[in-house]
This record gives C-alpha cells, structure tokens and sequence, in this order.
C-alpha cells in the first residue's frame, strides 16, 4: 500500500449505528412456512421479521439494482433501531474487480443512502480469485471513503489478503474484516482489519448454505460477540434448509441470557453492599 495514502478523517467519528450490542440476523428476510410461527403479527415478511431481529443483510444487491423509493419503502417497515446490511454489487467487486469503481459506486450509493439511518454497514464480498493488488485495493477504498463514511465490512478469499499488508490497508480505511465459516484460510476465521467492528458471516459448515451450528457453536459464539466493540454483526448465510433462522433466534436467546445474568449478579452486588451490617474492605 502507497505509504502516503492518507486515512480517510470522515470515517475516524463514525460509529456504529443504533442502540443494539449485536446485529444479529440473517441473509434475507422471506420467512420459510415452518419458521412463520416464530414471527406472529401480520403484514410483510420484513415487518415480522423486523419484530424479532434487529438487523438484516441484503444480497441481492449483489445481482440486481434496486431503486431508491424500493429501499426507502423498507426502512420505512422496519423499527427505528433495526439496521440493514448491503452487498455492494457484482459489477464492482466481481466485475470490475475493484478497479476504476467510481462512477458505479456512485449508482450503488445513490441507490442504497435512501435507507437512510436503516442504512448499517456496506458489505464488500470478493472473489476467490481476486488476490490483493495493493495499488487498486487502496484507490477503491480512498473511493469509497470519499463517498461513504459509514461502517464498512470487506470478506476477501483470497489467502493474499490475510497478510500484513492486507490488515495495513483495511486497518487504514477504517474497513473490517469479516470473520467467515467456512474460512478459506485459518485467519479468516477471526475478524480482523480495523478493529472498531466486528462482522461474522457464517454460510454453514460442513456443508455451505445447508449446515447449521450447533448449541455448543452458539454458546462460544454469544461471549466473543458480547466481548466486541459494540455494534457488532453476526448473519446466517445458511439459508437453503432454514438453518439461518434457528440459529440467529437462538444466538439472540444466548445474549439474552447472558444480559439477564449480568443484571441479576448487579442486583446481587448492590443488595450486598446496601445490606445491613454489610463491611467493605479496601
């Protein structure tokens, strides 16, 4: 990375959106028959959704474009809390390959800033293929910096990236780096990049889109999101059975439980040094 790249001062104040410890959700919102009990209530499955998640990832934005008044009309069904994640679009990542993006970044931003303050963290998903270039890596996100100072979230797959001069570069645009399962790498299993956000994307294991975690995955998962920065991310990718939404309702019941149980050892404590007779020792 060019020593002299400067880091982008807009994104050094921003934080992450909203009230939330965690985002915890899943790619889409389409509630699967068997699932539609866990989501009572009427009106759109985003809506429903919305009422038991505090955040959503969208990747069809990855294939297609959507206009303005349509991501405008689904911040508007959503709480004031609830965020979205956006895959920024195959033509740019995939396409392109990052390189000479900003004019589609420019349609991209146009489209997605209607969310407004729905609008969470921009996901940047990379090819397998598509090594690190240090050169055109730096100018897309000097790009995408110059245009948008929110939260940013990068999953590279290509074991070029998981390297010093990779976390440098992420590190100096204020990017994130994903922590995947499956992981291409060991490295890519844990976040890295800049460390101001943490963002899991998990697709399934063994089997990807299909394989859903099990209690024990859940119960070591809910201390590392808790021990994050606040704001952090966890979505299911594994979608294809329905896996996705058991998982995150039970990871969300597990960062329940732990809130609970650090309420009631406050209520605890304090009843302990407001007791009669109590002594304190220094």
């Amino acid at each position: 990375m060019p020593a002299d790249s400067p880091a982008p001062s807009a994104a050094a104040d921003v934080a992450p959106p909203g009230p939330a410890v965690a985002y915890i959700g899943r790619a889409g919102w389409a509630l699967r028959r068997e699932t539609q009990p866990d989501f009572p209530g009427v009106g759109t499955h985003l809506a429903r959704y919305a009422a038991r998640f505090p955040a959503v990832e969208i990747n069809s934005s990855f294939y297609r474009p959507h206009r303005p008044a349509t991501y405008a009309r689904w911040a508007a069904s959503v709480p004031p809390a609830f965020r979205f994640s956006v895959k920024v679009p195959r033509t740019i990542t995939h396409e392109r390959r990052l390189a000479d993006a900003g004019p589609l970044l420019d349609v991209f931003l146009g489209e997605v800033t209607a969310l407004g303050p729905a609008l969470g963290c921009l996901l940047v998903q990379l090819p397998p293929s598509l090594a690190l270039e240090p050169a055109t890596a730096d100018a897309f996100f000097a790009a995408l910096r110059a245009r948008h100072p929110g939260p940013v979230a990068a999953e590279p797959r290509h074991a070029s990236w998981f390297t010093a001069e990779g976390e440098r570069l992420l590190t100096t645009w204020r990017v994130a780096r994903v922590a995947a399962d499956p992981a291409c790498v060991p490295a890519a299993a844990e976040p890295g990049g800049w460390r101001g956000m943490v963002y899991y994307r998990l697709h399934g294991s063994p089997r990807t889109y299909y394989s859903t975690y099990d209690a024990s995955f859940l119960d070591a998962l809910a201390p590392r999101l808790l021990a994050a920065p606040p704001g952090a991310w966890c979505i299911f990718d594994n979608t294809a059975l329905g896996a996705a939404t058991t998982n995150a309702l039970g990871l969300l019941e597990r960062l329940a439980d732990h809130a609970r149980h650090a309420r009631s050892r406050g209520s605890s404590s304090e009843g302990i040094r407001g007791s009669p007779g109590a002594t304190t020792r220094p």
